[in-house]
């Protein structure tokens, strides 16, 4: 099946030329790039957090396939998901699913499933595609959804993934996780507690992160992606990550009394 776009024309713009101009806007491609194993980024509307996921987009060197990680919003479908139908349509045109990979990854990782329910009318990994299109034209992706999973289980999913990532080592492979920070709490509230996060993020450490997400009950919805990416990423040798960009919501529309928090992550 071909993915039709559940959020354009609300998260960002479902006319292509408006669209392409907005990303021209965003994405400040860098003189040196770099080449990233994992990069986590934001995926409110591109009003809001289109700043700092265009500059992590700006900041790499394209990839051939991303392996998209993001929440599950919607509550449809399985619990850890890799779509696997043909494609994700965006205005920019249809992205094709790196299938051979998805069956590779799913013979890994004996929990995650196969599945379209728990994608159809999520934005988490939609919003990314857009991004991912802009910098490569070319792109293919694997899309992966996940509801509540325990710490355990998030670093099997990142060594799985790390696994079928070194299996293909002729394939250029970047892992998207796809989160937002704190949600709906005082600007200054959200930037103490979002670079706590942040820290434990930067020390690549998933376990430490997990744990602080639970233990101060942070409210970033894509807790879960973040850990899967950090250890997916270290799995394949990272050793360092970059702080590209942090703002809320109330750096946008100047009302800081309740903001979300975004931030971009580069892991390499």
């Amino acid at each position: 099946m071909k993915r039709e776009p559940a959020v354009a024309g609300y998260f960002y713009s479902n006319n292509p030329q408006e669209l392409k101009f907005h990303l021209s806007t965003l994405v400040v491609f860098r003189e040196n790039r770099i080449k990233a194993k994992g990069v986590i980024v934001p995926h409110a509307g591109y009003m809001y957090s289109g700043w700092v996921a265009g500059k992590v987009y700006g900041s790499i060197v394209p990839p051939e396939i991303a392996i998209i990680i993001g929440p599950n919003h919607t509550g449809l479908g399985e619990r850890a998901s890799v779509f696997n139908g043909d494609s994700f349509i965006t205005p920019l045109g249809e992205v094709l699913v790196e299938k051979e990979l998805v069956e590779a990854l799913v013979k890994e990782v004996p929990f995650l499933s196969k599945d379209v329910m728990a994608h159809l009318h999520e934005h988490s990994i939609e919003v990314q595609v857009p991004f991912l299109q802009y910098i490569n034209p070319q792109i293919k992706i694997i899309p992966i959804c996940l509801s509540e999973m325990n710490l355990e289980e998030n670093m099997s999913l990142g060594k799985g993934i790390a696994e079928v990532v070194k299996k293909h080592p002729d394939k250029d492979i970047l892992i998207v996780g796809s989160s937002d920070f704190s949600h709906y709490v005082p600007h200054e509230t959200a930037k103490e507690k979002d670079m706590m996060a942040i820290k434990k993020i930067l020390e690549l450490s998933e376990e430490d992160f997990f744990k602080l997400v639970l233990e101060e009950r942070l409210s970033i919805c894509g807790y879960n992606p973040i850990a899967v990416t950090i250890s997916a990423c270290k799995n394949l040798g990272a050793e360092k990550a970059e702080l590209i960009e942090y703002m809320t919501s109330g750096d946008v529309i100047k009302d800081y009394s309740s903001v979300v928090g975004y931030a971009g992550i580069i892991i390499y």
